[in-house]
């Protein structure tokens, strides 16, 4: 059954203003709370963010790439402490994926959108930005924020042929994978 979820899901950027429902965000938060983690040291934070205000602030967290959280109806930003787990950026990278393919099977669009590691405005780090807007906490990093709302677009999922199958290997690099 996750084979045709993760066909259909595409990043979407595009929002109808409409709310998502307290209980759709429910599930949402339970997906991620779910994520496997190293040892299950579960490092990761949520922040669930409505507000508009809110969004809007955050739709400024990069000088590209974070606009169309302006028009989401909802964002959950994914943070980790570093000091639970030395693999804290893939533990909140399994999350945020979870929330993603969650809000597919429920109906809503998703987009990933990076902060650790990207600039705010001048050169200063988004994660300071968020942060400061969010009141983390010095020990938190912000890996992403998830972008949630019902799709204003529809993309096409892409074709099974389309895919880099180059990119797979049987046993050792360079012997292709070959699809039976």
């Amino acid at each position: 059954m996750i084979l045709p979820l993760l066909e259909k899901r595409r990043s979407i950027r595009r929002f109808q203003p409409k709310a998502v429902a307290k209980e759709t965000l429910d599930q949402l938060v339970e997906a991620a709370l779910r994520a496997p983690s190293s040892r299950n040291t579960r490092p990761w934070e949520f922040i669930v963010v409505r507000e508009r205000p809110m969004l809007e602030k955050l739709a400024a967290a990069k000088e590209h790439g974070s606009a169309f959280l302006r028009d989401a109806a909802a964002a959950i930003v994914v943070c980790a402490d570093p000091g639970k787990s030395d693999v804290w950026v893939e533990d909140a990278s399994i999350a945020a994926t979870l929330i993603q393919l969650a809000a597919e099977s429920l109906g809503l669009g998703s987009c990933w959108v990076q902060i650790r590691e990207r600039p705010h405005a001048a050169g200063t780090p988004a994660r300071d930005y968020v942060a400061g807007l969010l009141g983390l906490p010095a020990a938190l990093q912000v890996e992403a924020i998830v972008a949630l709302g019902y799709p204003a677009e529809e993309k096409a999922p892409h074709a099974r042929e389309s895919l880099p199958w180059g990119q797979a290997h049987a046993e050792r690099w360079g012997t292709p994978w070959t699809r039976g």
